[in-house]
C-alpha cells in the first residue's frame, strides 16, 4: 500500500491549556523515605478519580525506572531526576490533567521551578521527625543504613533541602490517619471538584 503526504500545511503545534481554569492541577506531596507519601497519594487519586476530571497518579519509586539514571545518585543527578519529576507533571497538567506526585525531591530549586511554571500547583509536606522514621522504617532502609548496606539516604547522609513555603503541613506523628489527611487537603485545595453520584455509590 503507497503512502500519502498531506502537503501545505506546515507545522501544526496543538494548543495547550494556558488558562488556570483548565490547567490541570499539580499535587506535589514531599517528605522523606517512610513518610507515608506513597498511602496519602494513593488515597488521593482514589478520592479524585471518583470526579469527572481525568488525574494521573505519579510515584517517585516508580519514576527511577521511567527515568533510570547510571552511575549512581550524585546531588547533580538527584536533582536532575527530581527537575524531569517536575517537567513532566507540568506538561500532564498542560492537557488538562490533575496529577497527584509523590516525591522526596527535597531540592529549593526543584520547588521553586514548581512554582514559577506549574499553573495549579499545590504542595503538601509530611513532616516526620528523623528519630520516628527510623523507628517505623517501613521499608528497611533505615535499618540497611545502619548495617551499612545502604547509603545515599536523604536526611541522613545526603543533605535534605527541607521546604520553606509549602502550602500545606501534615505532621505524619500517628495521630492523623491517612483518610483524614486526604480530607483535609480535599476541603482546602479541591472542594470545587464534584464527586460523580454514579462512582461515589459503589
Amino acid at each position: 500500500m503507497e503512502g500519502f503526504t498531506l502537503k501545505g500545511w506546515g507545522r501544526v503545534v496543538a494548543p495547550i491549556c494556558n488558562s488556570p481554569r483548565m490547567s490541570g492541577t499539580v499535587i506535589w506531596i514531599t517528605g522523606l523515605s517512610g513518610a507515608g507519601k506513597t498511602t496519602l497519594a494513593g488515597l488521593l487519586l482514589a478520592r479524585m478519580r471518583c470526579t469527572s476530571r481525568p488525574v494521573l497518579g505519579l510515584d517517585g519509586d516508580i519514576l527511577r525506572t521511567v527515568f533510570p539514571i547510571e552511575g549512581g545518585y550524585t546531588a547533580d543527578k538527584r536533582v536532575k531526576l527530581a527537575h524531569s519529576y517536575a517537567r513532566l507533571c507540568r506538561e500532564v497538567s498542560l492537557q488538562g490533567i490533575d496529577v497527584v506526585c509523590a516525591t522526596i525531591s527535597m531540592f529549593h530549586a526543584v520547588r521553586r521551578w514548581n512554582r514559577e511554571n506549574i499553573q495549579n500547583y499545590v504542595e503538601i509536606y509530611l513532616e516526620v521527625p528523623l528519630a520516628v522514621l527510623r523507628m517505623r522504617d517501613a521499608k528497611g532502609l533505615y535499618g540497611a543504613y545502619a548495617r551499612g548496606e545502604e547509603s545515599s539516604l536523604v536526611g541522613v547522609d545526603v543533605e535534605a533541602e527541607l521546604p520553606e513555603n509549602p502550602d500545606f503541613v501534615i505532621q505524619n506523628l500517628g495521630d492523623t490517619s491517612p483518610e483524614k489527611a486526604v480530607d483535609m487537603i480535599w476541603e482546602r485545595f479541591l472542594a470545587d471538584r464534584a464527586v460523580s453520584p454514579s462512582t461515589a455509590k459503589k
